[in-house]
């Protein structure tokens, strides 16, 4: 009887050894798979967070760089036009300066001199405002005179500053000498050649 209760109670503390093994490596395996995927979330979040920072960095380069570039072709921009507004008074100021000198009596009658020689030319006016006119007229009728240059008519037009107009065939056409149109030629073909030194020097 006493062996009896012996190996019962034996029996007993192994069956309960057992179970508490088995609830006990279960628990590990659930403590396992929990820690597992705590790690593989926490993995994913920090890649997520990773990728999303580089994404940022890059974007945060880029618009760096783009305000780089939009700086520079906003400080050429900037330089373009002060040279184009120098260029323009420069221009504008040697023009003045030759149309306001004995100088405008001989490009008149050089312009005068190409346009008579043209079979098609008739009827030749010369537009000049009223303060030139007053004060050119006489010599540039003198060098027309000494040149045989008939045919040729001045004319007061004070729609514009300085410099001078032909006007051909009864002023059914019109060249454009006046100092304004001048120097807008001048500057333009200036500009060009500034532009184009400008873009060898990038």
């Amino acid at each position: 009887m006493e062996i009896q209760l012996q190996e019962l109670i034996n029996q007993i503390k192994k069956d309960g050894v057992e179970a508490a093994e088995t609830q006990a490596e279960a628990i590990l395996d659930a403590a396992k798979a929990e820690a597992d995927k705590i790690i593989s979330a926490a993995k994913l979040e920090a890649d997520k967070l990773i990728a999303n920072a580089k994404a940022e960095n890059e974007k945060t380069v880029r618009s760096g760089e783009d305000a780089i570039r939009q700086a520079g072709r906003n400080l050429l921009i900037s330089f373009r036009e002060s040279v184009s507004r120098e260029l323009n008074a420069v221009a504008g100021d040697n023009v003045a300066a030759v149309y306001s000198s004995d100088t405008l009596t001989e490009l008149i009658v050089s312009a005068i001199e190409a346009w008579t020689a043209r079979p098609e030319a008739d009827d030749i006016s010369v537009l000049l405002n009223s303060a030139d006119l007053a004060r050119f007229e006489d010599a540039i009728l003198a060098q027309l005179k000494a040149k045989m240059l008939n045919g040729v008519t001045l004319k007061a037009n004070d729609n514009f500053d300085g410099g001078f107009r032909i006007a051909v065939n009864n002023g059914a056409v019109y060249y454009d000498y006046s100092a304004e149109s001048v120097t807008d030629m001048l500057s333009g073909y200036l500009g060009a050649k500034i532009t184009a030194l400008l873009k060898e020097a990038e």
